[in-house]
């Protein structure tokens, strides 16, 4: 089976309101989907749903990570299947540094697979190597948590993050928000580096800038909580032409 995450007409509220109108979405092995659409249209409460963020209430549908029902799973469980999500705004963690956080999660995540964790020392080397393929220097390992960072590195250190967890499914929220030409060709470079045949990568963004560098190979446009275009990697440069309202009137 090279189904990895499947959503199946998933509506959701928030406070009551509805917020997700039946959304379904499927990615496969080695697949990278990205999700376009206007402020508001739901795109990053999808994400947070997909997560299992408590906020919202799930009325109906399913999440499926290998055929396994998400909808039971707590947030940690579900990174421990494989789920990976950036966030839009990484917070910052003062009085944590940025190696004991990496070396918690980890061991967090083997834990709940029923491995034993790594030690400080094998987890070290662990991170060098994630570190060099992210292009964070090793000062970086010693830093609280997104303390003082600049956007780039705030978003870098999401990708070192995926790298160290090496989920099935990556959702990457808005990763291109307030970063410059340069900082978009680091972070981009990261992401392709770790992709491969086995996984999947979902990318929230507004701009086809971001998909010079991280090709999809299925744009999605979403509007009022759900779904209502897909396409190739042609429909990204339709709407970076045209905008949202002529490819939205007729949906």
């Amino acid at each position: 089976m090279d189904k990895l995450l499947e959503i199946r007409d998933l509506h959701a509220n928030v406070e009551g309101i509805p917020i997700l109108r039946g959304v379904d979405l499927t990615i496969h092995k080695g697949e990278i989907h990205a999700l376009m659409g206007p402020n508001g249209a739901g795109k990053s409460t999808l994400a947070k749903i997909v997560a299992g963020h408590p906020a919202y209430e799930v009325t109906s549908g399913e999440i499926l990570l290998e055929g396994e029902d998400l909808l039971e799973k707590k947030p940690e469980e579900r990174s421990a299947l494989g789920l990976f999500m950036s966030f839009q705004y990484p917070p910052e963690i003062a009085g944590v540094t940025n190696f004991h956080f990496l070396h918690q999660a980890h061991t967090g995540k083997r834990k709940v697979l029923g491995h034993p964790p790594l030690s400080e020392e094998e987890f070290a080397m662990l991170l060098s190597k994630m570190m060099e393929v992210v292009k964070m220097p090793p000062i970086f390992k010693d830093r609280n948590v997104n303390e003082g960072f600049s956007g780039g590195e705030k978003k870098r250190n999401e990708i070192l993050q995926m790298a160290v967890l090496e989920p099935k499914v990556a959702i990457l929220d808005e990763t291109d928000s307030g970063l410059d030409i340069d900082a978009i060709r680091v972070v981009a470079s990261g992401v392709n580096t770790l992709h491969n045949s086995e996984k999947g990568l979902l990318l929230i963004t507004h701009y086809q800038r971001l998909l010079d560098y991280i090709k999809p190979h299925f744009v999605h446009i979403f509007s009022d909580g759900k779904i209502v275009r897909s396409g190739d990697a042609t429909l990204a440069l339709e709407l970076e032409k045209l905008g949202y309202e002529p490819l939205l009137a007729h949906v």
